[in-house]
């Protein structure tokens, strides 16, 4: 893998630009980051929404993607280029963790479709090859890129990672919705790499007893085997990641025998694993951190239905894991910290059960 060509810039003109923007807070745009893909069509072609893009440009990496957890309608920092020289594995790492570098590109794609600048539409280029380089050649994408050591190397399913690269490079590869504009040789890239990660989908589902189950929310970059990352998040069945890998396999137009049986596994597994009978409460706990604490409430009169996070390979029971590494089979068993800090139960697969996907069967004739 080669990274893509580095920011047309230069570092010196990066330094400047950033302490300009930082020291230009009035320029930031309204709007906050996080709702910036919810505005009103009008509002794509403001001047605030052109700042907005403006300093995504700035937050942007040398090898074209863009770090997490950063509010990108602030300017960067001053420091921000010394911080990029010194290391690419510090907090303004390139990733596609928490839908960064993803998030990024749909909004660049939303303005270039209104109005094509070229310096949103180098850096959209520079960020969808920063995707393609960042994939591995059985089709998997790493939580970093470039590599870290550790678990970030793991083929990276966890908060939908891989799912949300694939859903970008898709609208490349066929030009749609904002993506119109992009040139014919990223789209055939694009269309190419879509391929071979549905290729490393299928190669990691986990089979039980010659049956199709689901996915872990990572699975190991070489063997494809389920595979830890934090000491929470053990190899198990996910019973969260593994909703929104059904769904991108589902949206394919034309899905051939072995997409189809594995919709068909791991919808047969979410109907066997799901909870009823239980409510979830948040208790007033003022000493708490967030001031509540998650209680799983047995009620047989309950109407949801409910899936946890992460089931045992072993027993196919949900299982609850706290800093400690220690496996428990009650959430009220991990320390209060985890049990109010993760999410352990999901009711998504219900949707997926009632609705989706006999509407996938009805539109394939199944």
């Amino acid at each position: 893998m080669t990274l893509p060509n580095r920011s047309p810039f230069g570092l010196k003109g990066l330094t400047v630009l950033y302490a300009v923007m930082a020291m230009s807070a009035s320029l930031q745009a309204g709007v906050a980051w996080g709702k910036a893909m919810k505005q009103a069509p009008a509002w794509y072609e403001s001047d605030e929404a052109a700042k907005l893009a403006d300093t995504i440009l700035a937050y942007q990496h040398p090898t074209g993607g863009w770090p997490k957890n950063t509010d990108m309608s602030v300017p960067p920092p001053a420091d921000y280029a010394a911080k990029l020289a010194a290391s690419v594995k510090g907090e303004y790492a390139p990733t596609i963790d928490n839908g960064a570098t993803t998030s990024q590109l749909d909004f660049l794609a939303k303005l270039i479709s209104l109005r094509q600048e070229k310096r949103w539409v180098d850096s959209f280029n520079r960020g969808v090859d920063y995707l393609l380089a960042a994939q591995y050649e059985n089709g998997g994408w790493p939580q970093f890129y470039p590599l870290r050591k550790g678990y970030y190397t793991h083929i990276t399913f966890n908060d939908n990672a891989m799912v949300r690269v694939m859903r970008v490079l898709g609208k490349v590869a066929k030009g749609q919705d904002s993506f119109s504009f992009t040139d014919p040789e990223r789209r055939a890239k694009a269309a190419k790499a879509v391929d071979k990660g549905i290729a490393c989908i299928l190669a990691c589902q986990i089979v039980v007893e010659g049956k199709k189950t689901v996915w872990c929310a990572q699975h190991d970059e070489v063997t494809f085997a389920p595979a830890k990352a934090r000491a929470y998040e053990l190899p198990s069945f996910s019973g969260a990641e593994s909703i929104d890998i059904v769904q991108l396999l589902m949206e394919i137009e034309k899905p051939g025998k072995a997409v189809i049986e594995s919709v068909q596994g791991a919808v047969a597994w979410f109907d066997a694993h799901k909870i009823s009978g239980i409510r979830l409460e948040k208790k007033p706990a003022p000493e708490l951190k967030g001031g509540h604490d998650l209680v799983v409430i047995q009620d047989p009169a309950a109407k949801d239905l409910f899936w946890a996070r992460f089931y045992e390979l072993s027993s196919g029971r949900p299982i609850f894991v706290g800093r400690d590494g220690q496996i428990h089979y009650a959430v009220s068993e991990i320390e209060a910290e985890r049990r109010n800090g993760y999410a352990w139960y999901t009711t998504e697969a219900r949707s997926l059960l009632d609705k989706q996907y006999p509407k996938w069967k009805k539109r394939l004739g199944l």
